[in-house]
């Protein structure tokens, strides 16, 4: 039996094996760089929308990191910040303590956040919270997709994190699309918001 054809066969597979590990992965060489870029994010522009140029109320619901239900009528009347976000988006870690800053700013006003979570399980949300001693309440996502589906007229899909501020009447009044980077930008947006009539 000759053994030199299997022997070159077992060569070739080898060498081919060698080469793929060598070919580059854009995604894993920028894992391995540490810069976080394997996500489509915005780049924290924003808009402001007339009221006049707004659409329709956006109407949503859903459940909490605590299986508490949480639905746009629940805020009738209120400004919210609606903040799409997941736990290991760098840009949303970064963000994140700046959100929690503003929120208890806003305390006792008629400004509310909410966070929609689209990826993690309950269980991930909870802890993201705990690390950045996050409040307020994150509609879970990931299952039905149901917030992307009624917000996906106003972000454009796989922006993550986006930031709406959504008037009284429930339509979008405000985009970042991005990481917050300029905590004030979100704040002018937001009492611009509660200053208006509805």
């Amino acid at each position: 039996m000759n053994l030199r054809p299997r022997a070159a066969v077992t060569a070739l597979v080898a060498v081919a094996l060698l080469l793929t590990g060598c070919s580059t992965d854009p995604l894993a060489e920028q894992y391995r760089e540490g810069s976080s870029k394997g996500f489509i994010a915005g780049d924290g522009s924003w808009t402001e929308i007339p009221a006049a140029e707004r659409g329709d109320p956006i109407v949503w619901s859903g459940a909490d990191e605590n299986g508490a239900p949480l639905a746009s009528e629940d805020y009738a009347g209120k400004v919210v910040v609606v903040n799409f976000w997941y736990a290991s988006c760098a840009p949303c870690r970064a963000e994140a303590p700046a959100l929690q800053k503003l929120n208890e700013e806003f305390g006792g006003t008629d400004a509310h956040w909410v966070g929609v979570n689209v990826r993690d399980q309950a269980a991930n949300a909870t802890a993201f919270n705990e690390s950045f001693g996050i409040t307020y309440p994150s509609v879970m996502d990931v299952d039905n997709g149901s917030m992307q589906l009624a917000f996906s007229g106003s972000i454009p899909p796989n922006a993550v994190p986006t930031t709406l501020v959504l008037d009284r009447s429930g339509r979008v009044a405000a985009r970042i699309l991005g990481a917050v980077s300029e905590p004030s930008i979100l704040e002018t947006l937001v009492r611009d918001a509660i200053a208006e009539d509805s």
